[in-house]
């Protein structure tokens, strides 16, 4: 969780410095209710952060990835209960494709027996505010800049991190050279780059649709992997991630 804590604090560096350099960021919030929309994604992304830490330490790494994966499930299930979204059945065949090809991809459902019942729990937390949060900056997007956004949503999120963080950990900084770089890593790669993207396409995406090709990621890291790690990529990872992509471009049609 202290990683959690310096992935959003350190990304604050990029994301400022583009802001001063771009210096035109769109339209100012205007009320207090405006800087509390703007908080609010940081604040849930905060507890999202918290809860896939800290579950990945309660279940299985499998377990912690694959039900995290659930949010575009919620993003859709929240839209269409509450925001009167409306969702084709084509879209939800493809979501169900999408997840399954998830599931074939990181060894089937075998992959989930190492698990701990507890942290499948707070992974799937996770998975619901990840999805609150896609929702919260979709809503955002209509009406402010994604630096503006991701400017207050960072910091937000990294003060809704630090006590949380340091109530579970203690020990706050990285042990070593090595440690400062995968903090760096995350923060300068994963979101300074990985959620202004997001962010940024939110404008133009429909949530549940967003959301939904999130689950590229496991079929991204699959081929990083291999790329850069020599790992080898078997049959049942390629298989999944063609049922991935299957699901999304079925998701696409509707």
């Amino acid at each position: 969780m202290a990683t959690a804590f310096w992935r959003v604090a350190l990304a604050l560096i990029p994301i400022f410095m583009f802001s001063l350099l771009r210096k035109d960021t769109g339209p100012k919030p205007k009320s207090l209710a405006d800087c509390g929309m703007l908080i609010l994604p940081g604040a849930v992304l905060a507890l999202d952060l918290s809860a896939w830490h800290l579950s990945i330490t309660m279940t299985s790494v499998a377990n912690a990835t694959l039900l995290a994966n659930l949010a575009p499930v919620f993003v859709t299930a929240i839209g269409f209960l509450f925001f009167g979204t409306k969702v084709t059945r084509v879209f939800v065949l493809g979501l169900i494709l999408a997840l399954a090809g998830v599931v074939v991809l990181k060894g089937g459902p075998a992959a989930f027996g190492n698990g701990d019942l507890r942290g499948d729990g707070v992974a799937m937390i996770a998975a619901f505010f990840y999805a609150c949060y896609i929702l919260a900056i979709g809503a955002l997007r209509s009406r402010f800049d994604t630096i503006r956004i991701m400017l207050w949503s960072t910091a937000s999120a990294a003060v809704g991190v630090f006590p949380l963080a340091f109530f579970f950990e203690g020990h706050m900084l990285p042990a070593s050279l090595y440690g400062w770089s995968v903090v760096f890593g995350l923060a300068f790669v994963s979101h300074a780059g990985g959620q202004v993207a997001i962010a940024y396409a939110l404008a133009y995406l429909p949530a549940a649709f967003s959301s939904l090709t999130l689950l590229l990621q496991p079929v991204v890291a699959a081929i990083l992997a291999w790329a850069l790690l020599n790992e080898s990529i078997t049959a049942m990872q390629a298989l999944g991630g063609l049922i991935v992509l299957a699901g999304i471009t079925v998701a696409r049609r509707g």
